[in-house]
């Protein structure tokens, strides 16, 4: 393994193989070498949650073909050093139980302690040793042995002795969404006096059903989702978790602007992408009121074209990338689950009922 030295360690360069000098996110290679720093921590890996984006783009690329797209993410680790999927240059992330911790890492972190790492795959050091023989090849959350290795200024959190593994890991794989929506609808609400409506574009989803409670929670004034499908519109609206359940395709601006301004007789304050889909900028955009915001989470979104399509459109709204981390981010989505029966409900039809500690 490279010594790269100074500063430089704390977030992995020494760890980068090529090229030279970037980041590891950007990165094409990682040294994965199961040796560790004094600041660094090696966890043997139990199970991978892919993000929904990279899974999609997977399952779609290869036809359904469980076989071909266990092959292919054992390709990426292989090549890569890392789960970096290079079309849509996402990953997710992983929970493993804590198998050596350096004694200058600054993360707490005590071998035997089982965690989620709240950074993305994309630039965390993986070697994967099992095949991935456990995995079916057909969900986001992926069974694995291996090991990974966190920096000094990764991100992870010991898992919560009292909700599931899988449930907890799908939580903390998309934690960031709530966060942040809450932080821009309460921020509105403390500097207005009106409350801000807010629409979530896939609402019926794990980053979506999140950011609507949190929304809530935060103070707006109505909740609107929009999912695609009369059976997700079904699920969403017997959960009360949206004022207003819309159903129309993200993809299509004239649509979404027309179901979100139907439910609330104008368009949105705040408007959040939660949808695994490429092409929903710019109904996002046509959808949230002049001086409104839009929040981006979803790792399908391109932002040339919410750049140049909000300049298109005379569109005067603040576009935020939500890049996955605010202060609290995990356990405040943990609180939301534990707290909201509807939250844990859609939660669980997609985790299934497996509680393995």
């Amino acid at each position: 393994m490279s010594d790269g030295g100074g500063t430089g360690t704390a977030v992995g360069l020494h760890r980068v193989l090529e090229p030279a000098g970037v980041l590891p996110q950007a990165a094409r290679r990682l040294d994965a070498d199961p040796r560790i720093r004094p600041d660094e921590v090696r966890i043997g890996v139990e199970r991978l949650n892919l993000d929904a984006a990279s899974y999609r783009q997977l399952h779609t690329a290869h036809g359904g073909d469980p076989d071909a797209i266990r092959a292919e993410v054992l390709r990426i680790v292989g090549a890569r050093g890392k789960m970096h999927n290079p079309v849509t240059g996402s990953g997710g992330m992983l929970v493993g139980l804590v198998e050596e911790a350096g004694p200058e890492s600054p993360l707490g972190l005590e071998p035997g302690d089982r965690v989620a790492t709240l950074v993305s795959l994309t630039l965390t050091p993986l070697a994967i040793t099992d095949g991935l023989a456990g995995w079916d090849g057909l969900s986001e959350q992926v069974p694995a042995q291996g090991h990974a290795i966190l920096f000094a200024r990764s991100i992870a959190a010991v898992l919560p002795g009292d909700l599931p593994v899988p449930l907890a890991l799908a939580v903390m794989d998309v934690c960031g969404a709530p966060a942040l929506t809450h932080r821009v609808v309460a921020s509105r609400v403390a500097s207005r006096e009106d409350a801000p409506a807010v629409a979530v574009l896939g609402a019926a989803g794990k980053s979506g059903s999140l950011s609507l409670a949190a929304a809530r929670r935060a103070g707006a004034s109505r909740v609107i989702g929009l999912v695609p499908t009369a059976q997700e519109e079904k699920r969403l609206a017997a959960t009360g978790l949206a004022d207003a359940v819309v159903r129309a395709d993200a993809r299509d601006p004239v649509a979404v602007a027309a179901a979100i301004e139907g439910a609330h007789g104008g368009p949105a304050d705040v408007t959040v992408v939660c949808v695994d889909v490429p092409g929903c900028e710019h109904g996002a955009i046509l959808a949230t009121a002049p001086g409104g915001t839009v929040v981006f989470f979803s790792m399908a979104t391109s932002f040339p074209a919410a750049a140049l399509g909000a300049e298109g459109l005379a569109a005067d709204v603040t576009m935020l990338i939500g890049n996955g981390y605010v202060p609290g981010h995990a356990e405040a989505a943990l609180d939301l689950v534990r707290s909201e029966p509807a939250v844990r409900a859609l939660f669980t039809a997609r985790t299934g009922h497996d509680s393995a500690q």
